[in-house]
């Protein structure tokens, strides 16, 4: 038995981070990348290293380069916990696997530490191999919350349900993590969102400005935690964000939602230091007339682009300072 399980890098549209704070989200996929896992019925149980996993270079400074742009870490303990993760849901579950071994092995062209979620989405192709590998049935809606089980209780990477609502859903989703709800039954509202309504998007991304996701919001956990009133409403202007631009797109009101996009951009400042290499990301965009805005945690920026000379003008322009622009392809 040989399983090949996809999982694609996503988005934030409007309303991140308000997600880690109970807030609402909408995100997209973009299949553009993606995370492969490859599990193969084997005598023994493997691990194997994938290539970012490699401890091979040319050189000393290679290796530096390589800590600062991604940090010490790879992919095979996203395999591990999520591993780990599969088997303790199973086990509380009461659901019995069959005694059988596997090699396991992943690969992924999702640029790293960008805020697109590449983390995530080899953790979620583990998990959907894992199941049908052991042919174990779990609600939709139940998923995203054992994948982030993965990396926040074992790993302790701070991250929300967002990137693991999109990924395994697809598409284009809007996420309510209303608290009461979450507290009743562990996972938000879910609402799919018609892609015939989503106006033209781009995604800029620049791979020197890698950030480790989880570092970027340890403040702002801090202080939402000890319930700071301008973070909170801030956080809470945020997620309204979400509530407003679901009903532009429905409306397929490009104009207000290009305007939300940017204030989105603009209350985050608020709230998380902005370094100048992330905010050339957003003023170059804008000055070509694009709308901008984080896609995650830094390193990319999502917006609309009103036609196709606009788009050439983005490219051309965020591709002097070595930023890649790309069409997201959702479906």
């Amino acid at each position: 038995m040989c399983i090949k399980s996809y999982a694609y890098a996503r988005a934030g549209l409007l309303g991140n981070p308000s997600d880690v704070y109970n807030g609402k989200t909408i995100s997209i996929s973009v299949r553009n990348f993606y995370a492969c896992v490859i599990l193969l019925q084997t005598p023994e149980f493997k691990i194997e290293s994938g290539i970012q996993d490699l401890e091979v270079y040319n050189s000393v400074s290679e290796l530096i380069k390589q800590i600062n742009l991604y940090g010490y870490y790879g992919g095979v303990r996203l395999i591990k916990s999520a591993i780990k993760t599969f088997f303790n849901y199973c086990d509380s579950e009461g659901i019995e696997l069959e005694a059988k071994n596997f090699t396991i092995s992943y690969s992924s062209n999702i640029p790293r530490q960008v805020g697109l979620g590449g983390s995530s989405a080899i953790v979620t192709a583990t998990i959907k191999a894992l199941k049908e590998f052991y042919n174990v049935e779990i609600p939709v809606e139940i998923l995203p919350s054992i994948i982030l089980d993965a990396e926040l209780k074992e790993l302790g990477i701070n991250a929300g349900l967002q990137d693991r609502v999109i990924q395994v859903f697809e598409g284009c989703m809007y996420m309510d993590f209303n608290t009461e709800v979450m507290k009743n039954r562990k996972y938000g509202e879910y609402e799919r969102i018609d892609l015939s309504n989503l106006p033209p998007l781009y995604i800029a991304y620049k791979e020197g400005l890698s950030k480790v996701s989880g570092n970027v919001f340890n403040n702002v956990r801090f202080r939402f935690e000890r319930r700071d009133p301008f973070i909170i409403n801030v956080l809470c202007n945020i997620a309204e964000l979400a509530e407003k631009g679901k009903k532009a797109i429905a409306e397929r009101n490009f104009d207000y939602l290009y305007e939300l996009m940017n204030e989105n951009f603009e209350l985050r400042r608020k709230i998380i230091n902005i370094d100048e290499g992330n905010f050339e990301l957003v003023k170059i965009a804008r000055s070509c007339g694009a709308s901008a805005k984080f896609a995650g945690s830094g390193g990319s920026i999502i917006g609309i682009y009103k036609d196709e000379d606009m788009f050439n003008r983005l490219t051309k322009e965020l591709g002097k300072i070595d930023a890649n622009v790309i069409k997201p392809e959702i479906e």
